[in-house]
């Protein structure tokens, strides 16, 4: 446990951010299992309107350091290639 006023505000701080940070993470996996519902069930309108979103809460939770650089690259990539395959399925 912390002992100085200094080190318990840390402990608050801390504590704050994991909140936000997991909440951000949550939210990139949500999207992305929406995503993968979408796909499956061949619904290319929504999971048009929905790819926007998914690239812009992982590009934030990439600059608030949620989550790596590299890691959002991947998830968006990954993202878009499950689109496409929808994509391709259609045609």
């Amino acid at each position: 446990m912390p002992i100085t006023k200094a080190a318990k505000k840390a402990l608050r701080q801390n504590l704050g951010r994991k909140k936000r940070n997991l909440a951000k993470k949550r939210k990139v996996k949500t999207l992305q299992k929406t995503l993968k519902i979408l796909t499956a069930e061949r619904k290319s309108e929504e999971a048009k309107k929905l790819l926007p979103q998914i690239y812009k809460t992982i590009d934030k939770a990439a600059k608030t350091g949620a989550i790596k650089k590299n890691k959002a690259a991947r998830k968006k990539s990954q993202a878009a290639k499950l689109f496409k395959t929808l994509s391709l399925q259609e045609k």
